[in-house]
């Protein structure tokens, strides 16, 4: 019975694993460098949105995952906000083969946290006192495949 019961702890040690360790707000930044007089501008902002990902490994089977979401409102040439959101998490993956835990820090983590940048993103503008700012959802799988493809090419040159 003690047999049984040691080889099933170790079937479950060895079947992969993952796990959210923790989910934050790395960084956060807003600007409005043309306040208060931005305020009283009626004409439509153009908004430009740049985003990013990168991962790191911190421990043995953990990692921490981030995205930056750039958000910029233009009039013109006036910039009527910036706001730069840095969104992170910690990531506990184990019993993985080593070729597919790039496919989930690139992949999966950032599909995990995008909804809380998004959120803080919104939030951030709202406080401003402008209209929320909504992103759109993202294909991050579309995403890191056009990463590799551009590292691909770039090995090549």
């Amino acid at each position: 019975m003690a047999q049984e019961d040691n080889n099933a702890a170790q079937e479950q040690a060895q079947q992969p694993g993952f796990g959210i360790e923790k989910i934050y707000v790395k960084d956060a930044s807003l600007e409005i460098p043309h306040a208060p007089q931005i305020f009283t501008d009626r004409t439509q902002p153009q908004v430009s949105i740049e985003l990013g990902n990168f991962a790191q490994q911190i421990e043995e089977n953990t990692f921490e995952v981030a995205i930056k979401v750039t958000v910029t409102s233009k009039i013109e040439d006036k910039t009527v906000f910036l706001v730069e959101v840095t969104q992170a998490g910690i990531f506990h993956i184990s019993n993985v083969p080593a070729e597919n835990i790039e496919l989930i820090v690139g992949i999966t983590c950032p599909n995990i946290l995008f909804p809380y940048a998004r959120e803080s993103v919104s939030d951030l503008v709202v406080r401003a006192g402008f209209q929320p700012v909504l992103l759109n959802p993202i294909n991050f799988e579309a995403l890191f495949a056009q990463q590799k493809q551009q590292q691909a090419e770039q090995a090549q040159a």
